[in-house]
C-alpha cells in the first residue's frame, strides 16, 4: 500500500489561504458621541482696569464637566471646578496689563470610551465666546 506524500510548501500554501479566507479583521469600534456642551450665562467680573492687579474670574454657566477648562484667548488656563455650574480661574495681572478685549470660552474635554476596544466616549465641546474688557 502506498501512502500520499504532501509537499510541506502545499501544506503551508493552504493553511494561509484558510486563514486569509477567514476574514480576521479588527473588531469594530462605535465611534465617539456628542458631549455635553457648555454656556456661559456671566463673568464676574465682566471688566477690568488696565493695568490693575491679579484677581480671580468666577465663570458661571451651565453643564460645566468636572474637568472643565476656561479659555482666555484662546489658551486653556488652570481652572477650578466649583460645580456644574460655576469656575474660578486666577488671572495675572500680566492678563490685564493693556486695554484690549479678551474672548473667554470653557471647554468640556473629550472623554474616552470604555468599551473593551475603546469604542464610545464623547468629543470635546467648547462653549460660545463670552467678551471680557479690560478698559
Amino acid at each position: 500500500m502506498k501512502t500520499l506524500q504532501i509537499p510541506k510548501t502545499t501544506l503551508l500554501v493552504a493553511l494561509i489561504a484558510l486563514t486569509v479566507a477567514c476574514g480576521y479583521s479588527s473588531p469594530a469600534t462605535t465611534p465617539p458621541v456628542a458631549g455635553s456642551v457648555p454656556t456661559i450665562s456671566q463673568l464676574s467680573p465682566n471688566s477690568a482696569t488696565a493695568g490693575g492687579a491679579a484677581f480671580t474670574m468666577t465663570v458661571n454657566g451651565t453643564n460645566y464637566g468636572t474637568k472643565a477648562v476656561v479659555n482666555w484667548n484662546g489658551a486653556a488656563q488652570p481652572t477650578t471646578y466649583v460645580t456644574g455650574q460655576q469656575l474660578t480661574i486666577s488671572v495675572p495681572a500680566s492678563a490685564i496689563a493693556t486695554a484690549t478685549s479678551i474672548t473667554v470660552t470653557v471647554t468640556n474635554p473629550a472623554t474616552v470610551g470604555k468599551g473593551t476596544y475603546g469604542g464610545g466616549g464623547t468629543l470635546a465641546e467648547t462653549s460660545s465666546p463670552m467678551s471680557f474688557t479690560v478698559n
